[in-house]
C-alpha cells in the first residue's frame, strides 16, 4: 500500500517503553479484488457493491469492542501492531477511502495522493494513543466514510481512480479492496 520507505523511530508510550518499528507491509494486496483472501476469509465476489457503507458499520461494534479490551496496547510480538495500533490505522484508512471516494466520485479518472501508511503510524504516534480515544474516533469516520458509500449509485460504480503506484480502481473494485481491509484487520486483532 506504501511507496515511501523512509522510518522514524517511534517514541515512548505511556509505560515509557519505546515500541520497535514495525517492518512495513510491502506486498500488493489489490489481489483481494479477484479472489478470496485465505487469511481472513474475505470473499470479493460476496459483497453487494451498493452495501459497502452497511458492511463497514457492521465492523464498527467489533472494533470498538477490541479497542476496550484491556490488553489494546499490547503487541502480541514486538514486530507486530497492537489491537490499538491497528485500530488507530482503521481510523486513518476511514478517513483516506472517504477523501478518495469523494474524488472518485466527483472526478472520474481520480489520481490519489500517496499515503504511506507505516509513516502514518509513526507520525501519528500509534502505539501512544488513548485506545478510548481511538475506539470513538473510528466509530465517528467510519459513520461517516460509510454514509459516502451509501450515496453511491449503480451508475456510479464504474468511475475510476488510480493510486499513486499505479493501481487502478472502480468505485466497485475501490468498495472491496476497503472492506477487505478493515475485515482482514479484524481477523489481525482476533475480533
Amino acid at each position: 500500500m506504501t511507496d515511501d520507505t523512509a522510518r522514524e523511530t517511534p517514541s515512548a508510550g505511556p509505560d515509557g517503553v519505546v515500541p520497535e518499528a514495525v517492518a512495513p507491509d510491502t506486498k500488493d494486496w489489490t489481489w483481494v479484488i479477484e479472489r478470496p483472501c485465505p487469511e481472513c476469509g474475505f470473499e470479493p465476489d460476496g459483497l453487494d457493491p451498493l452495501a459497502v457503507g452497511d458492511a463497514v458499520r457492521a465492523t464498527l461494534p467489533r472494533w470498538r469492542a477490541a479497542l476496550m479490551r484491556p490488553d489494546a496496547r499490547r503487541r502480541p510480538a514486538p514486530q507486530v501492531w497492537s489491537t490499538l495500533e491497528y485500530g488507530a490505522h482503521v481510523r486513518d484508512v476511514f478517513r483516506v477511502f472517504d477523501a478518495r471516494l469523494s474524488l472518485m466520485l466527483s472526478n472520474d479518472g481520480a489520481e490519489f495522493a500517496n499515503w504511506d501508511q507505516d509513516a502514518a503510524a509513526l507520525e501519528g504516534g500509534y502505539a501512544r494513543l488513548d485506545p478510548s480515544t481511538v475506539a470513538g474516533e473510528l466509530v465517528d469516520a467510519g459513520v461517516i466514510v460509510s454514509a459516502r458509500f451509501d450515496t453511491v449509485g449503480a451508475a456510479q460504480l464504474g468511475r475510476t481512480g488510480v493510486r499513486s503506484n499505479g493501481s487502478r480502481f472502480t468505485v466497485r473494485t475501490f468498495g472491496r479492496y476497503f472492506v477487505h481491509d478493515v475485515v482482514h484487520h479484524l481477523h489481525d486483532v482476533g475480533a
